[in-house]
């Protein structure tokens, strides 16, 4: 884990790039920024970053907005998407330090070289069409604090490399084509505030140490990962801000402990096979904005403990089995709150399910106590 220390030193280097991304001029895509080639003269870091880059131009297929037209000579700072800052470890010493080429529609892939790039701090490629695997070769990235792939075409297993990153906050893999199983590793990592793996090809089940991260957002949606939500989600608690599960394949019920994560402000569980009641515990979570459950196969009493939660602002159960709704429930958009309760089996509510659908899983309830799941 990286010390407090070097975590304030690497925020105080983050605040200087992004400074210099704030006041860079619009003239940079028409001409070199003089001070940046001023400050580049040789040094052995930026030697290796041209290396990297220009091996990187050369796999670079398609570039139908010229962006990285100005790649060229040894003057990296200049080019555009390059953001170049002082070493970490040396004022006096400039470096390559981001790399900002989203929403370019840019084809290619990552070659090894990408490895020489070992003061990056932010990679930002999201929205083009780089494919292939990550090169290896990226675990030289000890600095890397963000790293967004999101919206491409990269294949392949879980990119393991992005494991050994200790400097490594925020992860985006959203949007691409990875496969199989998410590894355990993922959850044991405390550097971690921001997961996003969604609309991937990953399979398996959920791991049991989910809640062993000290993520404060955790995104799985739209994945096929199947299994029950572990009690050890409770770990969570002391981190966990936004959990969002859509479309993931969760069976079984929502275990007690989601009402445990006292921080939650979102909560999104919809599109999935969830049963049960819903945990009387989810009343506790003072924070909770947002709550969907809809397109589940859950069913019971909507509780009034969670209808009158401060700080509820949308609150979805649309596509359920519920049958009664408690209190403010009957009426919480009085309270202002957004809410959904169509297709269920509320007596007198309008757009309910026929007696005989409601029938079918009424007559047979599911006790969640009684409920076991196999965790991987």
């Amino acid at each position: 884990m990286v010390s407090k220390t070097c975590t304030f030193v690497l925020v105080l280097y983050l605040l200087t790039l992004l400074k210099r991304l704030e006041t860079k001029h619009d003239t940079h895509h028409s001409h070199p920024h003089h001070n940046h080639s001023q400050s580049s003269v040789s040094n052995n870091r930026l030697n290796q970053a041209y290396i990297a880059l220009q091996a990187w131009k050369k796999v670079i297929y398609s570039d139908p907005t010229n962006y990285t037209s100005n790649w060229v000579g040894s003057s990296v700072c200049s080019y555009r998407g390059i953001y170049c800052g002082p070493a970490i470890n040396d004022n006096s010493t400039t470096v390559v330090s981001g790399i900002d080429l989203n929403h370019l529609d840019l084809a290619g892939f990552l070659p090894d070289e990408i490895g020489l790039l070992s003061d990056l701090a932010l990679f930002h490629i999201n929205s083009n069409r780089f494919c292939g695997i990550l090169p290896l070769t990226m675990s030289n990235l000890t600095l890397l604090y963000e790293l967004d792939l999101s919206n491409n075409r990269f294949v392949g297993g879980f990119p393991s490399v992005v494991l050994s990153l200790p400097s490594l906050k925020y992860l985006d893999l959203r949007y691409n084509e990875f496969e199989g199983s998410v590894p355990s590793d993922l959850f044991n990592n405390n550097s971690l505030d921001a997961i996003f793996v969604n609309n991937n090809r990953f399979t398996s089940v959920i791991p049991s140490n989910l809640g062993m991260s000290t993520a404060s957002v955790v995104v799985f949606a739209n994945n096929k990962f199947g299994g029950c939500l572990p009690p050890s989600i409770a770990n969570f608690a002391n981190s966990i801000e936004e959990l969002l599960l859509i479309n993931t394949s969760l069976t079984g019920c929502l275990p007690v402990e989601v009402g445990y994560l006292y921080k939650l402000r979102v909560l999104d569980v919809s599109y999935n096979k969830l049963v049960g009641q819903i945990p009387y515990s989810i009343a506790g979570l003072a924070h909770l904005e947002q709550l969907n459950l809809a397109h589940n196969m859950m069913s019971g009493e909507v509780g009034d403990g969670i209808c009158v939660l401060p700080n509820l602002a949308n609150f979805t159960l649309s596509y359920n089995f519920f049958c009664e709704e408690q209190g403010i429930c009957q009426n919480l958009t009085s309270r202002g709150v957004v809410f959904d309760d169509r297709r269920n089996c509320l007596p007198g509510k309008p757009l309910q399910r026929s007696n005989k659908a409601c029938d079918a899983v009424l007559e047979h309830p599911v006790e969640c106590e009684e409920f076991h799941c196999h965790h991987s």
